[in-house]
This record gives C-alpha cells, sequence and structure tokens, in this order.
C-alpha cells in the first residue's frame, strides 16, 4: 500500500505556483528572523514597521524568482544549477531591497522602504540558506523513501578523484536507480584509507572475496576518464575473478548536455577490452570529399560495406549505388535507409564477377568514387574452393578497377586485410594480388587506386564474436584453435573510418595500414567474453582447442618483408613502403590466372597464384606439397 502510494507520488509534480508561494513564504519567515537576530533575539524594534516591509519584500522576492525562474525547478530532482539559481534570485532581491533602501534615504520615502543594511544582509545569508537546505531536504528525504522500498545493488567506484565523484553524484540525485554506493577504489595511496562522504577509499588489491561477502557487492563502476585499455583489461579481469559485474562510465563529451546520468553507465563489453585506445578521426576534409558525388559502393550488405554506406549518408552526396549479390542483407539495409528518410541512393542486386552487368552500371550512373569491398573473406572455405576465391577476390576486383579506369572513376579504394601480408592461405594470396592489380593500375588514367589494410572487424558476419556468443548461449565450449593465436582487432565502425579517411588523405598508389596497437590472445578473448556474459571459465562454460584450420595463422602481421611504413598527418593510420614490382609481368600473369581458373584444377589453381605471390608458404594446408617442390 505504502509502495503504491510512493509511486503515485512520484508521478506527480508539484505545481510551479506552488512551489513560488512555499519559496516565498520561506522570504518572509526569514525576514522576520533576521529582524531577531539584528536586535540580539530582543523584541526591540519596531514590529508595525517590520510587518508593513513584509509585503514589498514579499514583491521583491516575486520579481527575483521570476527573473531567474527558480520555481520551475522540480524539487525532488535538485541539482547544482538549480542551487545556483536560487543563490542568483536572493542576491536580486538583496540588489533591490538595497537600492530601494538608498533612494528611501535620499528621498525621505516612507520607512517600509527603508531597510537596515544589517537586516538585508542576514535575510541574504538565512535565504541562501533555508531555500537551499529546504530543497535538498525535500530531495533527501524523497530519495530516502524510494530507495527503501527498492532492491538495491551495492557498488564499488572505481575512481575517488573529479569523474568518481560525479559518477556517486547522479547514482545519489536520481531516485529512480537501483545502486547503492559503499565505497571508492582508487590507485592513489594518498586516497587510499581515507573516506568521502563518510565512504571509504579501498586499494584494488584489498577488494577480496571476503571484502566483498561482507558487504555483499555486486558491481564496480569503473568512472576514470580516459582510462588506458590495457589497464582497464587488467582492472576487469581481476574483478571478473572475484565474481563482479563490471560497468564504465562513458567519455564526458557522451555526456548528455554535459550531465552524466545513471542510465549512461554500461556494462563493459569487449570493444573496451581491446588492449587499446579507440581510434577517433575527425577531419573536416571529409565533408569536401564527398561532397556532390556520385559513390558506388560494392559488397554493400556486408558488416564493412554496409557501414562505409552509413557513414557516406552523413555526407552531401549525390548519389549512393549500393551493390550486392545477397538480395536479403541488401534489402534489409535498403529498408535502412529508408525508414532513416535518407534519399538519392539505390540498392542493386548484380555481381561483381559479371562484367558486362558492371560496365552497364558504370554507363549509366558515372560514379565518382568506388570502395570495392566484395569479396570472399571466410579462410577456411577459400581453402577448399580457390575457383570461387579467385573469380571473386581477383576476378571481381579486376572488374571493377579496369572499369574505374575506361569510365574516369576519381578514386577507387580497395579493402584488403592484414591476411594479405606474407599469406598462408588462398583468401590471403587473392587479396594480395587484388593489392597488386590496383597498383599495376595506378597512372593508367586519372583514377587514384588506394588500399585499406586492416586486421579483424568485432561483430562482422563470421567473426569470432558472433561465434562465441553463440556457443555461450547454447551452454559451449568455446572452440579456440590453438591456445597462443593471437589477432589484431578493432571495430566496424573504426575499420570504415579508416576507409573514408584514407580516400581523403590518399594520392594514389598507396596501402594504408593501421597502428592497431597489441595483438589480442583469442584464448583471453574467450575467457573475458564468458566473464562478460555472466558466466566462470571453466566451471560453467570450458574452452576447447580445436587444432589449427588449413591456412590459418597463430599470429597476423600488417607489414609484407620488405615493407615498411612512412607516417600520415594521423598518429593511427601510416602508409606502407612496398617494394617495386614488375608491371608488366605481373599483369600478365594475373590475367593468366584468371583465364586459367575456369578449367583447372584446385592444385593447378593454387600454384599460379604461388606463382605471382612467392610468399605465399601454405601452412596446416594440403597445398604445402606445392611449397616442398620450390
Amino acid at each position: 500500500m505504502i509502495k503504491k502510494l510512493l509511486q503515485d507520488i512520484s508521478n506527480k509534480y508539484a505545481s510551479k505556483w506552488l512551489v513560488m508561494l512555499f519559496d516565498l513564504s520561506i522570504v518572509a519567515c526569514t525576514f522576520i528572523a533576521a529582524y531577531v537576530i539584528r536586535f540580539n533575539f530582543i523584541i526591540s524594534f519596531d514590529w508595525v514597521v517590520m510587518f508593513k516591509q513584509i509585503p514589498f519584500v514579499f514583491l521583491a522576492a516575486l520579481i527575483s524568482f521570476v527573473v531567474v525562474g527558480s520555481y520551475k525547478g522540480v524539487v525532488r530532482f535538485t541539482g547544482f544549477k538549480d542551487v545556483i539559481n536560487i543563490i542568483i534570485g536572493v542576491n536580486i532581491l538583496a540588489t533591490i531591497l538595497i537600492v530601494s533602501t538608498f533612494f528611501s534615504r535620499r528621498l525621505n520615502y516612507e520607512s517600509i522602504f527603508n531597510i537596515s543594511g544589517s537586516i538585508i544582509y542576514i535575510h541574504l545569508l538565512l535565504n541562501i540558506l533555508f531555500l537551499v537546505g529546504s530543497k535538498l531536504f525535500i530531495k533527501s528525504v524523497y530519495n530516502k523513501l524510494m530507495q527503501d522500498f527498492k532492491t538495491q545493488k551495492r557498488v564499488l567506484i572505481f575512481g575517488a578523484g573529479n569523474a568518481g565523484m560525479i559518477t556517486y553524484d547522479a547514482i545519489s540525485n536520481d531516485p529512480t536507480n537501483s545502486h547503492k554506493v559503499i565505497g571508492f577504489i582508487d590507485d592513489n595511496e594518498s586516497k587510499v584509507g581515507k573516506k568521502i562522504n563518510t565512504l571509504a577509499v579501498y586499494n584494488l588489491d584489498k577488494i577480496t572475496p571476503e571484502l566483498v561477502q561482507k558487504f555483499g557487492i555486486e558491481e564496480v563502476i569503473i568512472s576514470v576518464q580516459n582510462i588506458d585499455s590495457s589497464r582497464l583489461l587488467q582492472i576487469s579481469g581481476l574483478l571478473f575473478e572475484l565474481g563482479l559485474k563490471v560497468k564504465i562510465v562513458p567519455p564526458v563529451q557522451n555526456w548528455i548536455d554535459g550531465d552524466l546520468s545513471v542510465g549512461q553507465i554500461k556494462e563493459v563489453n569487449i570493444e573496451d577490452l581491446l588492449g587499446r585506445d579507440p581510434i577517433s578521426i575527425t577531419n573536416p576534409a571529409l565533408v569536401d570529399e564527398y561532397d556532390n558525388q556520385i559513390i558506388l559502393i560494392t559488397g554493400a550488405a556486408g558488416s564493412i560495406g554496409s557501414e562505409i554506406a552509413r557513414k557516406t549518408t552523413n555526407y552531401n552526396f549525390k548519389k549512393l549505388i549500393l551493390v550486392d549479390t545477397a538480395e536479403s542483407p541488401l534489402y534489409e539495409l535498403q529498408q535502412e535507409f529508408v525508414q532513416s528518410g535518407i534519399k538519392n541512393f539505390i540498392a542493386i542486386v548484380s555481381d561483381v564477377r559479371d562484367f558486362r552487368r558492371m560496365e552497364k552500371l558504370f554507363q549509366q550512373y558515372k560514379p565518382n568514387m568506388v570502395f570495392h569491398a566484395a569479396a570472399y573473406k571466410h579462410v577456411p572455405l577459400m581453402e577448399n574452393n580457390p575457383f570461387e576465391a579467385v573469380s571473386v577476390n581477383i576476378g571481381g576486383t579486376r572488374h571493377m578497377a579496369s572499369l574505374s579506369v575506361k569510365y574516369g572513376v576519381n578514386k577507387f579504394v580497395l579493402i584488403s586485410t592484414d591476411k594479405a601480408v606474407n599469406p598462408t592461405n588462398v583468401m590471403g594470396a587473392t587479396k594480395r594480388i587484388a593489392e597488386l592489380y590496383v597498383n599495376c593500375l595506378q597512372g593508367k588514367g586519372k583514377t587514384k587506386f588506394i588500399t585499406t589494410r586492416f586486421g579483424n572487424v568485432l561483430g562482422s558476419n563470421g567473426s569470432v564474436i558472433p561465434l562465441f556468443k553463440k556457443q555461450i548461449e547454447n551452454g559451449g565450449p568455446l572452440t579456440v584453435t590453438h591456445k597462443d593465436i593471437t589477432r589484431y582487432f578493432m571495430t566496424i565502425s573504426e575499420a570504415c573510418q579508416l576507409v573514408l579517411e584514407a580516400a581523403t588523405m590518399g594520392n594514389g598508389g598507396e596501402i594504408f595500414v593501421f597502428d592497431m596497437g597489441e595483438s589480442v590472445k583469442i584464448f583471453d578473448l574467450a575467457k573475458n567474453m564468458i566473464i562478460l556474459s555472466g558466466l566462470r571459465y571453466p566451471e560453467d562454460i570450458d574452452i576447447k582447442f580445436t587444432g589449427l584450420r588449413p591456412g590459418e595463422k597463430i599470429y597476423e602481421e600488417l607489414l609484407a618483408d620488405g615493407e615498411n611504413t612512412r607516417p600520415t598527418y594521423h598518429e593511427k593510420i601510416m602508409i606502407a613502403r612496398t617494394k617495386q614490382i614488375d608491371i608488366l609481368t605481373i599483369s600478365d600473369k594475373i590475367s593468366n590466372l584468371c583465364a586459367a581458373n575456369s578449367k583447372s584444377q584446385n592444385l593447378e589453381i593454387v600454384a599460379l597464384i604461388k606463382e605471382i605471390i612467392p610468399e605465399y608458404i601454405s601452412n596446416n594446408s594440403k597445398y604445402e606439397v606445392l611449397d616442398s617442390k620450390k
């Protein structure tokens, strides 16, 4: 019954005029109190004059509060800005009283306008004390009543600095939240052992299973701005082992209107644990680069292609052509754009292997920019299907790149992969040949050919993250090919930022690579995902090692043998210095490969690939027999 009554109260708000009347009543009472204090609690002043002055003070207060709008605030949500408003309002009131007293004494007005300066000053201080105090008291009582009827999670805040205090205030000031802060954690030894708002500050080492059990701690909120990702990974790992959930406060630039709300505190996810800072690109030149452009994107329904398409909609393009063979995903992207009100785009179901169809698209739409993301990317599948890898990854790239030269496309951006570096599998080798082919075309026309090379993309179709999530949902085990296998990771957003930036800064012939920080052990990634799911390894879900798949490396590289890098104006983006190639010889060999592809067996196809890419050494694959003949 009481709970229902409180819920009903929480859905109702006091009238702003009732708040105004409440504030004016306090002003009148504090005015009387100011007189009493001024005369040392001895009733030796003229009561009649004082009561005549109250209506004037009442009117002056009304004007002051209307000017600052302090009466419009919701009392239960009183915050710092509301307090400032009240202080400004009572100072305006004091100023009005001082001015009226000055003119009253100069012009011999009635005594009701002549108020002692000491009384005005005492009145000002009492107003600040009681107006602010009453609102904070009501807010505190309301929050206490609401929280007493809720099941609260007992949490610690990691970070006893400014960000930690802002988080504490956000939790304390939100009556709807279900958290109760019971202490702080901090690395700063000078803070450890002290108290903040009566709450103890602990060192991370002191957060033991006994302490967690003693206080019933369920969560830790990490509230440190610009925390190093490797440190975040370390902290999270220690807390996960204690069975605690870990949440994180977003960067201050993501706070709504500069204020943090409890709803913005999110659970630590796998993107936060990459072991490096997120890559951010802000370049005004992109606005000019894509302004009034006709942009064609192949593989537009895929993870990378669709995100490139979404990001281009932030610019004032003239036409966006989305090409893919995957009908259903392309339809979903089309509907997403329609629902978002995006115009001047067209979704076309077509195949980059169909040269005549692609040429018709170039003739019809005359694109200025081409983003070529269409490719087969799954290593084990392509290892068994080299014909398909060659036809799409090489043949499709040849078609799109050659047509770009023929029809005067300004820029052609090839989406490549780190698996093209010193390849050990068919997929990586065909992507490396695609890189070589566009390099051969550089300078053949006005088209600037640009390659972007990056690692694994979190959450992309067929990547390890969705696989692990599905395996966790099914109760495990998680499958990892090798305990020591490592990979570079980035988010889809980061990958596509690189692509758009590369298209802007590229002058043709470059291969852009990312400074992706440290590579991540897939075994560690699997353990973290289990813990992030609220489960324990190996008690709840185990990890099974299945052995390297055909063509799979234990670790990936971003630079090939003989390559190094030179910097760009963005510290996270570099240009690979590639070794010189014999363009005519390479072009002829690629043409021969494509011609022989349809009438050759797998071994013959791979042999031709290895002839073009001498550094291609198969690993854990049936094609190793070709390497033994070298």
